[in-house]
């Protein structure tokens, strides 16, 4: 293949990666600001978790009704729609118009990350040369949660260093969707054969009998780590302003973007730890990120709380990649993607149930230990599917009579 055509194709899975995390990036954006929030329309604790869970609401309704659209209008409308949910996202938090236009924009922003965590990722990987599928699929993932952490970074920063703070992360997020708007244009469609009408319909719950067994500790395992990234980002900025008395937001906004940047490296780390041991592996060192997490705010350390949601991160990261493996090689082809759909439900409700949980104790409970009950119920989560998974890979080296290595399938 000419070298020309090779940095054309590369520019192109690279471009579609920047606009994914273009998209991702929104949905994070208002995570340091709850505070100014709550001091300017004066709601509860408990209400900034419910506004932070209309989000994932509405990532699980578009990946339950739209999961597979892309693959029938193809991915360039659909990254358009996503793009413009997002800007539309961002003027809702620019009106400033009270609670209403807040669970608006949040909407919108979950509408526009379920579009674009089936139809970015596609694009990502079909725009990528022969040869390079591996860096597309990490340029994917590293978009993905990138942009996610970029979002609490860039408003913290400027929310605490720049005038209007709650005006002017959301303008710069505008001016970010028009770059994406732009390199989706000059992006080449993949999807070839495409259905001028398509209709949305309900996909469902899918689990095939075959995958059941792969499914539920992977499930649990990323519920138990989405719940984490939860954690993180509705409600982290107000344990770190309250209770370690750190009000600076650009520090809240670099605390959340690590937990991010940590679970990037854990899923790139797979490779190295091998397909089957990083699940169980990941699992338990999301357990000791837990516990730090816990004890950080028993012993009110912000140091500590850095430490904990970097090392949750790592072990997050490396579980969830080992349960999409898992599950995408044990799902039959015919009902792979609704079966990694149901996946993505289960881990979604991950990050909102848990976080509205906390708010509802917050009414009863000061929040310091609300933080610690639930560090500890998912440290539990977590350690019971670390512990299965040790002993079933046991099982299974004893059943093979050889070693679970990084060459070897995972969770044959």
């Amino acid at each position: 293949m000419p070298q020309r055509t090779t940095r054309r194709l590369s520019a192109g899975y690279l471009g579609a990666a920047v606009v994914f995390a273009i998209g991702m990036m929104g949905t994070t954006l208002p995570t340091p600001l709850y505070g100014l929030y709550r001091e300017e329309l004066g709601f509860s604790e408990f209400m900034v978790t419910v506004v932070f869970a209309v989000y994932a609401f509405g990532v699980i309704a578009v990946l339950l009704l739209a999961g597979n659209f892309s693959d029938q209008v193809g991915r360039r409308p659909v990254l358009f729609i996503g793009l413009g949910l997002s800007a539309a996202s961002a003027v809702c938090f620019l009106t400033e118009g009270g609670l209403p236009l807040l669970f608006a924009g949040r909407l919108l922003s979950g509408f526009a990350a379920g579009l674009f965590s089936g139809s970015a990722t596609a694009t990502v990987m079909e725009l990528a040369p022969p040869g390079r599928e591996a860096r597309a699929g990490l340029a994917a993932t590293a978009a993905n949660m990138g942009g996610l952490g970029c979002g609490p970074l860039i408003a913290g920063l400027l929310a605490q260093y720049a005038p209007s703070p709650l005006r002017l992360p959301f303008v710069a997020a505008l001016g970010l969707v028009a770059v994406g708007v732009v390199v989706t244009w000059f992006l080449r469609e993949t999807v070839e054969h495409r259905t001028r009408r398509p209709k949305l319909s309900p996909q469902g719950l899918k689990v095939p009998p075959e995958v059941r067994g792969v499914f539920a500790p992977a499930a649990l395992a990323a519920f138990a780590g989405f719940a984490l990234l939860g954690l993180c980002t509705a409600v982290s900025p107000t344990f770190i302003a309250t209770t370690l008395g750190e009000r600076n937001l650009a520090v809240s906004g670099a605390v959340v973007f690590s937990v991010f940047l940590a679970s990037t490296v854990g899923q790139s780390m797979m490779g190295r730890v091998g397909a089957a041991r990083a699940l169980p592996g990941g699992s338990l060192v999301l357990v000791v990120g837990l516990v730090l997490v816990g004890v950080s705010l028993f012993v009110e350390s912000l140091p500590l709380l850095v430490v904990g949601v970097v090392c949750g991160g790592l072990g997050q990261g490396l579980a969830f990649r080992a349960a999409v493996t898992a599950i995408g090689a044990a799902a039959p082809p015919e009902s792979r993607g609704g079966t990694i759909s149901t996946f993505f439900v289960v881990a979604y409700v991950g990050i909102s149930l848990p976080v509205i949980g906390i708010g509802a104790l917050t009414l009863l409970l000061e929040l310091r230990v609300v933080g610690m009950i639930f560090t500890g119920c998912v440290a539990v989560l977590a350690a019971a599917v670390g512990l299965y998974e040790l002993r079933e890979l046991r099982v299974r080296r004893n059943a093979n009579g050889v070693g679970a290595g990084a060459g070897e399938p995972p969770f044959s």
